[in-house]
């Protein structure tokens, strides 16, 4: 149980910092229903002994009846009838998560409720204020008036922008964003920092990038290619297929969040609480030779009949060339870096939408 590995000694030296999330800790998830925070609730009951508590709007960006079979799929965790709860709430409501985090008093908030999507920003730009700006305030203010030990946070790799120097490193400049998804990011890690100074709250950004695997979103471009290729129709291929992003299993991106909620941020060069990670493959994938593997496994696996036509597009607005994580201080401080082959991870991907659609080519 991680519990165990929780409380061993880290390089001969007990670190007192650590939180082991015992019996009688409790998190707070918000996003539960979605991608990561479903597969981080799972992996929270399965390898701690803390309560966990997710928080969730089920708003319907995208198919509600997705992020229902994500909650049954924790709901099924070992030990979820007792120490897992869901609340249907939204952190735009700043009654909602103050509240609740009175209420349950959490060790550690992870915030991973957000609107996502750099496309559906172009036309939607509100609902990126609601959720990602002034539901970021409402946890950074309920936290810091609670005893709560760490605040980790969704950020993204989008924050690069335009930024033309890889791989990214989490010392680069970051003021150059291309869509309003990313800008709310970037605040994000503003805020944070700002609030970890004013109120020494720790705080960790998380800038993940381009997140795959089974029960994933359906707007991301490998579930909509499998869309289209399970259905005979012609795939879109934006800048003429050069493109380049750095893939990362859900499972990576879950062991990473694991393990740096149990480490509080400490006081950096400049006496502040808060640090930023990347959260990435290390490994970036041509857009081409993505889709081909996709093809690949759709028909070993019996999901697809046969590849399908390619439609080579001029970029799309908010698109970046290339995404490339240096990791460099994940492995650092952590000892960690993704490790899942993108061939592996599709073919998880692959044979779960085949489950879930009922799909036999």
């Amino acid at each position: 149980m991680g519990t165990k590995q929780e409380k061993q000694e880290m390089g001969g030296v007990k670190d007192p910092c650590r939180i082991t999330l015992d019996a009688g800790e409790t998190v707070i998830v918000t996003g539960a229903a979605g991608f990561i925070g479903a597969f981080l609730c799972k992996r929270l009951l399965e390898e701690t002994e803390a309560t966990v508590i997710g928080l969730d709007n089920l708003n319907d960006y995208y198919d509600v009846r997705l992020k229902e079979e994500r909650l049954r799929m924790v709901a099924a965790a070992p030990g979820a009838s007792r120490r897992f709860r869901f609340v249907r709430g939204d952190i735009a409501d700043d009654a909602v998560v103050s509240s609740l985090v009175k209420e349950v008093s959490p060790t550690v908030f992870v915030n991973l409720a957000a609107q996502a999507g750099v496309r559906y920003s172009i036309d939607h730009p509100r609902s990126y204020l609601d959720a990602n700006l002034i539901g970021f305030f409402n946890v950074l203010e309920a936290c810091r008036h609670s005893d709560i030990r760490h605040l980790v946070f969704a950020s993204s790799s989008s924050v690069y922008g335009l930024n033309s120097k890889v791989p990214y490193a989490v010392e680069d400049k970051t003021d150059r964003p291309v869509s309003l998804y990313a800008s709310t990011k970037k605040a994000n890690e503003l805020m944070a920092h700002a609030y970890a100074n004013l109120y020494r709250l720790p705080c960790t950004g998380l800038r993940f990038f381009t997140v795959y695997g089974p029960m994933g979103r359906p707007d991301m471009a490998y579930f909509t290619f499998t869309n289209k290729i399970v259905a005979g129709d012609p795939i879109q291929i934006y800048n003429m297929g050069n493109m380049k992003r750095d893939f990362t299993y859900v499972d990576d991106i879950v062991t990473g969040v694991m393990a740096i909620m149990r480490r509080p941020a400490p006081a950096g060069a400049d006496d502040v609480p808060c640090a930023v990670y990347n959260i990435g493959n290390s490994h970036p994938e041509d857009l081409l030779g993505f889709v081909e593997t996709l093809e690949r496994v759709l028909m070993e696996e019996g999901v697809a009949a046969a590849p399908t036509a390619h439609e080579l597009l001029p970029m799309q607005p908010g698109d970046v060339y290339q995404t490339y994580a240096d990791v460099s201080a994940l492995e650092r401080d952590f000892g960690l870096k993704p490790r899942t082959s993108l061939e592996d991870g599709l073919r998880s991907f692959v044979r779960w939408y085949g489950r879930y659609y009922h799909v036999k080519a």
